[in-house]
């Protein structure tokens, strides 16, 4: 009874700890006003998002792998201290340059705590439920991307912005007591050996440098001369750390997971599923409210069915896998998001705006379903020494989906506007932003809705194409019979 009770303490401080990173990607969204306007620091917002996506994605794999060196417990632990630190300061933050530092800050503790969630998960529960364990901690993540935008809002209303930060606090305080007293892990899985600084230092180079790379992509006024230097530098980081990985006596990433077919295409899925959720979420609520002309509250409530049916939706993978395999599940999937994706590619202005909350709906099942199946699997096809490399692989892919798709997306929207603007000589650049962040209407209403349209029917192509690749990816798929 003792350790049916010690799991159901440790199960609720993962999903606390899941709440509490995830959150902060969405609770803030609704500060950003404010905190823009009390540190005036408007040209340097988005780097309050991106930085903390950088770090979290830079630290992943390091602490993925120490995790299966030191031990899971240790790391999670140094992870949420971290996580806690940062969001301390960053409350405290009276200077945009002190914010943007302290949630890198942050992005380094949840670099630690989002995958080891997972590994905790794989420890504590034989295969055949870890399903609905991990389901349960989708549910957390979905209760997040709800109420974080309300939760912000009301904090920022009634308290100040900083609250939104110091809200950690207590929340880390108490993950980290029932860790401390309440988790006993296996150490036979904890193996003591030099750690690879070189791979280290190399893959944080090739990270940077991509992120960097993908997010300078979305800015059209980028100087050229810089992009050909940090995809100099992204080559250079590649074969730099492939040449060391290969060398390496115990390497941060072990190359040969994904010698693994099976391994490499559940890494790839997800990869490739979450820059499609970062593209919706973000393109949907400006089509409501450029072309709709809809409120930010009512546009944001396009991405929201998503989460709820993710949540709904993971609850049935474990019952899906034990009848068919992995790869017809997400092939069916796949195909009816391609179905439901394929009418934003032309649709006009006319049709209702009942077809977004539907293709939201479809697009967090469909992910619900598929990339729960992703962490099931990469769990189970690696040696148990592995299993939190494994993870933090699933977790850094995921990241750099979003953060590479943001740039794609947005140099896709922006090259299209400004082609369009080229053979339109009425309107301008400065008259098309005014009109996608205001309610009032147009003298040149038809130039300006067909000119933000073409943009976002070509971000919706890319999103195609993206799934056409997820397709093939599954198909190549080795495995054609169920995983129990």
């Amino acid at each position: 009874m003792k350790e049916k009770n010690n799991i159901m303490f440790i199960m609720v401080a993962v999903l606390i700890a899941t709440f509490m990173t995830s959150v902060e990607t969405t609770i803030i969204t609704t500060a950003l006003p404010r905190i823009v306007s009390q540190l005036d620091g408007l040209s340097m917002q988005s780097w309050v998002f991106a930085t903390y996506l950088l770090t979290t994605a830079l630290s992943t794999p390091i602490y993925g792998k120490l995790a299966d060196r030191i031990g899971r417990k240790s790391i999670f632990l140094i992870g949420i201290i971290i996580f806690v630190v940062g969001s301390f300061f960053s409350g405290l933050s009276n200077q945009m340059i002190m914010l943007i530092f302290f949630r890198g800050l942050q992005g380094i503790g949840a670099g630690a705590i989002i995958p080891i969630t997972f590994t905790i998960i794989a420890d504590l529960f034989p295969y055949e439920k870890r399903t609905t364990m991990l389901a349960l901690n989708n549910t957390a993540w979905g209760i997040s991307a709800l109420l974080g935008p309300l939760i912000g809002g009301y904090i920022v209303d009634q308290l100040s912005w900083h609250w939104v930060f110091f809200i950690n606090i207590p929340l880390g305080i108490l993950v980290f007591v029932i860790i401390l007293f309440n988790y006993k892990e296996d150490k036979q899985f904890c193996v003591k050996k030099s750690i690879d600084y070189k791979g280290i230092i190399a893959l944080s180079g090739l990270l940077i440098t991509t992120l960097l790379l993908f997010q300078g992509l979305g800015e059209t006024n980028l100087n050229k001369s810089v992009i050909w230097i940090m995809v100099f530098l992204l080559i250079e980081f590649a074969v730099l750390f492939v040449r060391i990985e290969k060398h390496a006596n115990d390497p941060i990433i072990p190359l040969a997971l994904f010698k693994n077919n099976i391994f490499t295409i559940q890494i790839l899925t997800a990869l490739l599923l979450s820059a499609i959720q970062i593209g919706f979420q973000t393109y949907f609520p400006m089509w409501l409210q450029a072309i709709y002309k809809a409120s930010a509250a009512i546009a944001g409530l396009t991405v929201t069915p998503s989460p709820v049916l993710w949540l709904i939706s993971s609850f049935f993978v474990g019952v899906l896998m034990k009848k068919w395999a992995p790869k017809y599940i997400s092939i069916a999937l796949i195909l009816i998001m391609v179905l439901f994706y394929l009418p934003l590619t032309f649709i006009e202005s006319t049709v209702t705006q009942s077809i977004f909350y539907v293709i939201s709906g479809i697009t967090g099942a469909s992910l619900g379903i598929i990339i729960t199946m992703n962490t099931l699997i990469s769990q189970r096809v690696v040696d148990q020494s592995h299993l939190g490399t494994a993870s933090a692989m699933l977790t850094l892919g995921r990241t750099l989906g979003q953060t590479l798709a943001t740039g794609i997306f947005g140099l896709t929207f922006n090259l299209t506007i400004n082609h369009q603007l080229s053979n339109v000589k009425v309107i301008n650049i400065s008259m098309v932003n005014n009109y996608i962040s205001s309610s009032h209407k147009s003298e040149h209403i038809s130039l300006l809705n067909g000119v933000i349209l073409s943009g976002l029917h070509n971000v919706f192509l890319i999103v195609l194409i993206i799934l056409g690749v997820v397709l093939i990816l599954n198909i190549m798929d080795k495995n054609a019979e169920p995983i129990k």
